[in-house]
C-alpha cells in the first residue's frame, strides 16, 4: 500500500537486464526524528541493489529521502520501511538498506535489512 514516502519514488528502465550488476547509493544527509524526545536523528543511509527490470531514479530518491526530516522513527523501523519501499517500487533481484545512525546519547546504531528475490518470493513478500 502506497504512502506519502513511497509515492515519491520513481523508476526507469533498465538498459542491461541481462546482466547482473551492484548500484550502490549513499545518501550522508538522512535525517528523520526520535520519536519519543523528538530529537533529530542523523545517518547516512547506504542503498545495494542488484536491479531487475527497473533502477531507481535518483531526484526521485533524494526527495523520499528527504520526506522523512519531520517524522518520527525508530531506527530500525525507518530502515526497514525504506527497504519496503525500494522493493516494492523497483523490485531488485537483492537490496540492502543499511542505515549509519550518528551517537546520540553515546549510543551508535547501525541496522542493516536486506531483500533477496527468491528467498522472499517464497515467504510471501512478492
Amino acid at each position: 500500500m502506497a504512502d506519502k514516502h513511497s509515492e515519491i519514488l520513481e523508476t526507469f528502465e533498465n538498459q542491461y537486464p541481462q546482466r547482473e550488476y551492484e548500484i550502490i547509493i549513499s545518501c550522508p544527509e538522512f535525517t528523520c526524528v526520535c520519536p519519543k524526545t523528538g530529537q533529530p536523528d542523523f545517518a547516512t543511509i547506504t542503498l545495494t541493489y542488484v536491479p531487475d527490470k527497473l533502477c531507481m531514479e535518483l531526484k526521485s530518491l533524494k526527495l523520499y529521502m528527504f520526506s522523512y526530516r519531520d517524522e518520527g522513527a525508530f531506527h530500525e523501523h525507518v530502515t526497514n520501511k525504506i527497504l519496503d519501499d525500494i522493493v516494492e517500487a523497483c523490485r531488485p533481484i537483492r537490496a540492502q538498506v543499511t542505515g549509519d545512525f550518528n551517537i546520540r546519547g553515546g549510543i551508535k546504531t547501525v541496522v542493516k535489512a536486506t531483500y533477496f528475490k527468491d528467498k522472499n518470493a517464497e515467504a510471501g513478500f512478492k
